[in-house]
């Protein structure tokens, strides 16, 4: 299983415990990160004043993504682009040259050609064409994604990265799933606490039709892998990420017992693959996204 994300950190919040999950029942796991989060800001204002991260943040972060891999126990390989940052204004200022998002795209996908080819994943996880949430490297990270799984099964693409190699399938990530947070929120009700999901879903009810996240993509849900066991450790992985997550904040606002007791999934919507006659009905959604792949 190769997961593919834009930043150090993006393999904590989303599918970790899923990928741990696989690591159990004995698969290799590998997270490809496309940029080492060179401008991200620091976010956990318990960690504001270090003055390491303040004179070397891109080297604190992959200290941060080594601590996370070891927690996870995942393999892992850098990309090597470099972050485009999120850009903020109105207009918006242009992106910095040379970032990942400014890459062309058979250009920026060449290292993940390269990977898919040496790692030989039957599955692979990437984000959908708005990034999951429209970050300029979330997207390029989906196009690149994209742009890998035809290319690395193409023979007379760039064969000096190696031998062709067919993907069989490639999921969406969909950590933003509406349905997630309905069910969480409900579950906070039920045990008499108050839900962190409060106010967007009083906008959803007062606002029919919008979505809880603006930027959330319609996508049907096709699979979901039961992966509460988990929780645990993504949430270790996601801590070691000092400078980016918050332990007191927004990931961790739902207890584990109860996410574990009204919603114990992660979800995944089917968005490739190439398996003869294969389907999956968003009505009855898969539990394996190796289902159709083993003997």
């Amino acid at each position: 299983m190769l997961a593919v994300h834009a930043h150090p950190d993006d393999e904590s919040s989303k599918g970790a415990a899923t990928m741990a999950t696989y690591l159990q029942a004995g698969a290799r796991v590998m997270v490809a990160s496309c940029t080492g989060g060179e401008r991200g800001d620091i976010l956990n204002a318990a960690v504001g004043e270090l003055a390491h991260a303040h004179r070397d943040l891109p080297g604190v972060r992959r200290r941060e993504m080594a601590e996370a891999a070891q927690a996870l126990g995942i393999e892992h390989r850098w990309l090597g682009y470099v972050d485009s940052g999120l850009p903020e204004g109105d207009p918006l200022p242009p992106l910095p040259g040379g970032c990942f998002a400014l890459q062309p795209v058979e250009r920026a996908a060449a290292p993940l050609v390269k990977l898919i080819r040496e790692f030989k994943p039957h599955v692979m996880t990437t984000y959908d064409e708005n990034g999951g949430y429209p970050h300029p490297d979330h997207i390029q990270c989906h196009n690149v994604s994209v742009f890998a799984f035809e290319a690395a099964a193409d023979p007379e693409f760039r064969p000096e990265l190696g031998d062709a190699w067919s993907v069989s399938k490639v999921y969406y990530d969909r950590g933003f799933s509406p349905d997630r947070f309905l069910t969480l929120h409900q579950g906070m009700l039920d045990a008499g606490l108050e839900s962190p999901y409060a106010e967007r879903i009083k906008f959803m009810q007062e606002n029919e039709g919008q979505p809880m996240f603006a930027w959330v993509k319609n996508h049907p849900t096709t699979t979901r892998v039961l992966s509460s066991d988990h929780f645990a450790t993504r949430d270790a992985a996601l801590k070691s990420h000092r400078t980016q997550i918050d332990p007191d904040g927004f990931f961790f606002a739902v207890p584990n017992e109860i996410a574990a007791e009204h919603y114990p999934w992660e979800d995944f919507t089917l968005a490739r693959h190439r398996i003869e006659g294969y389907e999956v009905d968003p009505n009855e959604p898969e539990d394996d996204l190796f289902s159709g792949l083993r003997d």
